[in-house]
């Protein structure tokens, strides 16, 4: 190895880690945010659990998706044709986490939470085509990956407007919520572990050699959800919180957000109602308000109720737990955004353009280096979005923090074993989004999810536009000055 590609991979490992602390500071909110926002998490207490578990789903299982972003954007083939390929596509991979970089960290200081994914692809995009034009692009791939982007939030909101929606008529709007909470909470914990470990075995350890085929790995995880439900039932049934409820009724501000959609529905009714409905309706409607305005007064106070205080309390544990697994995820899918160029400077490094088209491992110090950059990252920018995940977009709750987590982690993962770089970004904030929408539009902050939307469109020009610059200015100063 020559002294230009020995610089070359040095500076490699560099951007990698400031691309990798930059995820840590900005995409982290997505792992903790909704812990701290329900206050299940103190904000030191969440780095430090998201700490733990980002590094370990980088280190452990983070080299599937980093082989997408390594080389499955820009077609190598035009690359490989040009005396200097290997040369130029190396100085690429510097340019692109470099441009998505110096953007996340802008938008992380501004406190906007965005896509490292979207960052990093836009980048590499960028200067894709300053180096070799349209063509030089994989744009299939690029669409299949535009197509996850809409995919992963709606499909993460479908599952947390279930989850929260499930948990409210089975635990929280019924006469005796605690018995409720005891008989089916068990459930949720059989849910969280018995997938985080089906993703985590069902080939997803192979830098451990642990690659156990699907129905190994189903049964695995059954029996370690099992072990953990029965765990956790035995423990939720010691808990003696006395019911404060009267003559077994529900409280009223249980009922906020039915009473919230049933005044929707009434408007629609009123809208089509002929003339001999229309007072009727219209006394309905108004009853329902009266209601719903009732409920709203008194949902604070009904959250200080022994019984609903016991209903957080288990879904705060739970939330915990949704959130390490939410860490896990996001550190396996999200560290190829900083270690994939790594990985392909490396593998250019080592064997050139056809290096790229085998199937070497990921090294490990580069996974190391991905994993401890997504951790300082994280310990010392990692607050700013972490409170506007978890406290601008919707008032959250443990319950309400747990349905958008499980959801978000059971897309990130799926897509990190299917080797599709998602935006964990839009899919936690989709699982926020599909809470907000289970209790009524009222409920979100319609201002603030503009600004994260507007924030979202400048990601791929912006991105683009930096790793673009960069390339040039890394190019220009290698030719001028290498050996």
């Amino acid at each position: 190895m020559g002294i230009e590609t020995t610089a070359i991979v040095t500076m490699a490992a560099v951007v990698g880690f400031y691309m990798a602390w930059n995820i840590g500071a900005n995409d982290v909110a997505n792992a903790m945010g909704t812990s701290v926002g329900s206050k299940a998490l103190t904000l030191g207490k969440a780095i430090l659990i998201a700490g733990v578990f980002e590094f370990a789903g980088a280190f452990l299982a983070g080299s599937h998706v980093t082989n997408t972003v390594r080389k499955g954007i820009v077609d190598i083939s035009l690359f490989a044709e040009a005396d200097n390929g290997a040369r130029i596509l190396m100085y690429g991979m510097l340019a692109a986490p470099l441009g998505a970089g110096v953007w996340l960290q802008l938008a992380t200081y501004f406190g906007r939470p965005v896509s490292t994914t979207h960052s990093i692809i836009g980048a590499i995009v960028g200067f894709a085509v300053a180096a070799g034009g349209a063509y030089a692009v994989e744009w299939s791939k690029i669409w299949l990956i535009v197509i996850s982007w809409v995919a992963s939030p709606l499909m993460s909101g479908t599952i947390a407007a279930a989850t929260f929606l499930t948990i409210q008529r089975l635990m929280i709007n019924v006469p005796d919520p605690v018995k409720g909470t005891k008989r089916w909470a068990p459930l949720f914990v059989f849910l969280v572990l018995s997938i985080l470990t089906l993703v985590t075995l069902f080939k997803g350890l192979k830098n451990l050699h642990l690659d156990l085929p699907f129905g190994a790995a189903l049964l695995y995880a059954s029996v370690i959800g099992f072990i953990g439900a029965g765990v956790g039932g035995v423990l939720i049934r010691r808990v003696r919180i006395p019911a404060t409820s009267s003559g077994g009724s529900m409280p009223i501000a249980a009922m906020a957000d039915d009473l919230r959609s049933m005044v929707r529905y009434a408007r629609r009714l009123r809208a089509k109602a002929s003339n001999g409905a229309v007072e009727h309706v219209e006394t309905l409607e108004g009853s329902l308000e009266a209601l719903t305005h009732l409920a709203a007064e008194n949902e604070a106070e009904a959250r200080t109720r022994g019984e609903f205080v016991f209903v957080e309390k288990v879904f705060a544990y739970l939330q915990i737990l949704s959130a390490c697994f939410v860490a896990f995820a996001h550190g396996a899918n999200d560290v190829a955004n900083a270690i994939g160029p790594v990985s392909a400077v490396v593998s250019l490094a080592g064997g050139g353009t056809e290096a790229l088209s085998g199937k070497a491992p990921v090294p490990l110090w580069v996974l190391l280096l991905g994993g401890v950059g997504i951790v300082v990252g994280l310990s010392m920018w990692g607050w700013r979005i972490i409170r506007v995940i978890g406290e601008k977009i919707t008032e959250l709750t443990p319950t309400r923090g747990f349905s958008a987590e499980f959801a978000a982690a059971t897309t990130i993962v799926l897509a990190s074993r299917l080797g599709i770089p998602i935006s964990t970004t839009h899919t936690l904030v989709g699982g926020v989004m599909g809470v907000g929408f289970a209790r009524g539009l009222a409920s979100m902050n319609s201002k603030v999810l503009r600004d994260i939307f507007i924030s979202w469109l400048l990601e791929l020009p912006v991105a683009a536009g930096l790793a673009a610059g960069f390339f040039f200015i890394i190019k220009f100063a290698f030719e001028t000055f290498g050996a």
